[in-house]
């Protein structure tokens, strides 16, 4: 992947402004390698002081190196700007309908103001976000990682009861259920739906991420995994607002609900 496109996929992912600080610190490397440099990272020599005090030789080397990283950082600095410059000017062209602006000392993608109307059209238009509690979220992993599952088994793995959970999960479209068990009782078996993929932007249940990575998301988020594609109410009542000002605000990918990562 070039370093332009590098630098497109950050300020695209990002919900608040990149500055070229937040760059470089992902990208050192590969601008080094580019100006056919060392990164400006690399340690420095030791300084030796004499008992006398005077300047010594190493004290002239360690400061030509520092020195050299201070261009160094100068120059990818530059680099960065120059890259910026162009996806800038890449995104103004009328083929696009976002463009990139600098925005609190940053940069931010979003979407052109007079493409404002029909992105707060489709915004409105899309299901409103899924929040589930944590006893839902463990639920719905233990039936996407051991599907079809029995209503006990999933009880017996949580050691806890789980049929109020299921309802809510059923209600909302996640699973769905899949015939019956053939033991005493024939327990209906649950497995996820469609709807599950969609809104964890999977392909398939193979995509899947680890067990450990699972819990740790889990952990991390809690009660707030299953946001589909954020959009900010406000934002859009705001821009509303504004219009009737004359003005237009460009709403970010986040926003607008254009933003595609998966939540996994």
């Amino acid at each position: 992947m070039s370093l332009k496109a590098k630098i497109e996929a950050i300020i695209y992912a990002a919900e608040e402004p990149v500055t070229i600080e937040q760059i470089l610190s992902v990208t050192a490397d590969e601008i080094s390698a580019e100006l056919g440099s060392e990164p400006s990272e690399a340690s420095l020599p030791m300084a030796v002081v004499e008992s006398d005090g005077h300047p010594t030789e190493s004290d002239q080397t360690l400061a030509d190196a520092k020195q050299d990283a201070k261009q160094q950082r100068e120059r990818s600095r530059r680099r960065v700007r120059e890259v910026l410059e162009e996806l800038v000017k890449e995104y103004d062209s009328r083929e696009h309908g976002m463009e990139i602006r600098q925005v609190a000392g940053g940069y931010r993608m979003s979407t052109k103001p007079e493409h404002h109307d029909v992105v707060r059209s489709f915004a409105k238009s899309l299901k409103p976000p899924i929040r589930l509690s944590l006893q839902a979220l463990e639920t719905l992993a233990v039936i996407a990682y051991k599907q079809p599952v029995t209503a006990p088994e999933i009880s017996e793995i949580r050691g806890v009861d789980c049929s109020g959970v299921l309802a809510n999960l059923i209600a909302r479209k996640l699973i769905t259920t899949a015939g019956r068990k053939q033991v005493i009782g024939r327990p209906i078996l649950y497995k996820t739906t469609k709807d599950f993929l969609l809104r964890f932007g999977l392909k398939d249940i193979n995509e899947l991420p680890s067990i450990e990575e699972f819990e740790k998301l889990t952990s991390a988020v809690q009660s707030d995994l299953f946001v589909e594609d954020r959009i900010d109410m406000n934002g859009v009542a705001g821009a509303s607002g504004n219009e009737t000002a004359g003005e237009q605000q460009p709403s970010t990918p986040h926003e607008e609900h254009l933003n595609t990562k998966a939540a996994s």
